[in-house]
């Protein structure tokens, strides 16, 4: 059998490398990770997080992010520039191409002109979205906006960390300087209930003005926000049992349906687990579990599961999802115990009696769980069965 072991090996590293592309999400890097092993760039960290703009490096295949020390961003802050201005001025300093630090001292021309993600949001005039970067003298580089009347503002301080060809991450010295970019920028106008009612939401919306909830909703926006809208079928077909709740419960039903920060299809894709609601209290957990399967994204309580069927809007820091069916939080609702229904309608919480759920709702997820159950067997059988018929053939031819 000696003479096997190079190829069981090899058959074997394949396995192991089958197995570690299968763990890995779709995300190729992680901006606020990566910067997160560097304490000098952890305010730059912190507003590529507070403007949304790590989601989005985080969603690109290529980059480049010229990043700033806290002291350069010290410097930034003292401006006291509103979180929408900052955003324009920090996307000034992500190129939308690699550039590694070979690269840098290898520029055609010893000088090039890159765009960068000011420039994509179309909020640049001409220009202004570009970056010079120049291969100078005594093995300096510098960079500077297009809008800077040709100055160059920076130089290039050391590479943080670079994984070719996907992202760079640069320390520079300084921010670049850029009127455009500093240009004072008014918030987003995003009406939260006249979008869902122009959406086939308008019932979800109604319920949201009704029960007081709005006002929740709409203090999160700055900071991201993500609704899940049962549609209007689904609402009206939920009411009776609506109108069974107290007001406050009422209240907790509605914030349940919305998570404090902005997550978009992909995020929710590549982040599986349980996730805290605008509901959610210290001991009223209110959280559900958000699970994907291929292009499909459901989530769970422990009541029902309602799976996302459509986008309403996605427009940063807002993004809003149709669902399927109202999600139902376990704190408030619970399956209607087939011996004992006046035991489960006797229950209470915090904020008041229990509804029992609908026994037909119960009986779907119990008949999902159990097909998703199958399906995940049957998978991973076919995947072990595939496996080990690699080996054999190794070992018998």
């Amino acid at each position: 059998m000696a003479p096997q072991t190079p190829r069981l090996t090899t058959t074997f590293a394949l396995i192991l490398s089958l197995l570690f592309l299968a763990s890995t999400t779709c995300y190729a890097h992680n901006i606020t990770r990566i910067l997160a092993k560097h304490p000098a760039f952890s305010t730059f960290s912190h507003y590529l997080t507070v403007t949304h703009l790590a989601a989005e490096i985080n969603r690109r295949q290529t980059i480049t992010v010229l990043a700033l020390d806290n002291a350069a961003m010290s410097s930034l802050l003292a401006k006291n520039l509103s979180v929408y201005t900052l955003r324009n001025v920090l996307s000034l300093h992500v190129l939308v191409d690699y550039f590694g630090a070979k690269k840098l001292h290898q520029i055609t021309n010893g000088t090039t002109l890159t765009a960068t993600m000011f420039q994509a949001t179309g909020v640049a005039a001409g220009a202004s979205g570009y970056v010079n970067i120049t291969d100078l003298k005594a093995g300096k580089v510098a960079f500077g906006s297009e809008d800077n009347n040709g100055k160059l503002d920076a130089v290039y301080v050391k590479s943080v960390e670079e994984i070719p060809y996907n992202i760079s991450i640069l320390q520079i010295s300084q921010a670049l300087n850029s009127a455009e970019a500093e240009a004072p920028t008014a918030a987003p106008t995003l009406n939260l209930t006249a979008i869902m009612s122009k959406q086939g939401c308008k019932a979800f919306s109604d319920l949201l003005i009704a029960s007081g909830a709005k006002s929740t909703f709409e203090e999160n926006l700055d900071g991201g926000l993500t609704v899940f809208c049962p549609t209007d079928t689904v609402i009206n077909g939920f009411i009776p049992k609506y109108k069974n709740l107290t007001n406050a419960q009422k209240v907790s039903l509605l914030l349940y349906h919305g998570i404090p920060v902005y997550q978009s299809l992909q995020m929710l894709k590549s982040n599986n687990g349980i996730t805290n609601t605008l509901a959610t209290d210290g001991a009223n957990k209110y959280d559900f579990t958000v699970q994907s399967d291929g292009e499909d994204v459901t989530l769970e309580t422990k009541v029902i599961t309602a799976k996302i069927t459509g986008t309403v809007k996605d427009e940063e820091p807002l993004i809003i999802y149709k669902i399927d069916k109202v999600l139902l939080p376990k704190e408030l609702f619970k399956p209607a115990p087939a011996a004992a229904p006046k035991a489960a309608k006797a229950a209470a919480t915090a904020d008041g009696p229990k509804a029992d759920a609908p026994t037909d709702d119960s009986e779907d997820q119990t008949a999902a769980d159990d097909e998703n159950g199958s399906i995940s067997k049957m998978e991973g059988g076919r995947f072990i069965m595939v496996l080990l018929s690699m080996c054999l053939e190794v070992i018998l031819f």
